[in-house]
């Protein structure tokens, strides 16, 4: 499998895990808050926000394009902080996120 479709494939297991979790949204937060230039939109969105709202359809948009995907990516870290506070049982979203990390941050 293409590292492309593997991230697909990736994104879409997140989505389900973030719907089981209850942590997927219906409605989009407002444009403003969309638009903040904070890494992970810290100061407008919830982090499971920007998971749903901005990277996910991003690099879904990427794949579509055939653009290169991100050479890097530490997102794990702060999903695991966040998921602290979370009541639900996030390992498995943990893990999932954490094998996004290591598909992004392949070298060729």
């Amino acid at each position: 499998m293409h590292r492309t479709e593997q991230v697909s494939v990736l994104l879409l297991k997140i989505r389900t895990e973030m719907e089981v979790l209850e942590l997927w949204q219906s409605s989009p937060p407002s444009a403003e808050a969309l638009a903040s230039t904070q890494p992970f939109c810290v100061d407008t969105l919830h982090f499971t926000e920007w998971l749903q709202w901005l990277l996910i359809p991003r690099l879904q948009e990427m794949i579509r394009q055939e653009l290169p995907l991100p050479q890097s990516s530490q997102i794990q870290p702060m999903a695991e902080e966040v998921f602290k506070q979370v009541q639900a049982d996030t390992d498995r979203l943990l893990e999932l996120i954490e094998q996004l990390d290591a598909q992004l941050s392949v070298h060729h």
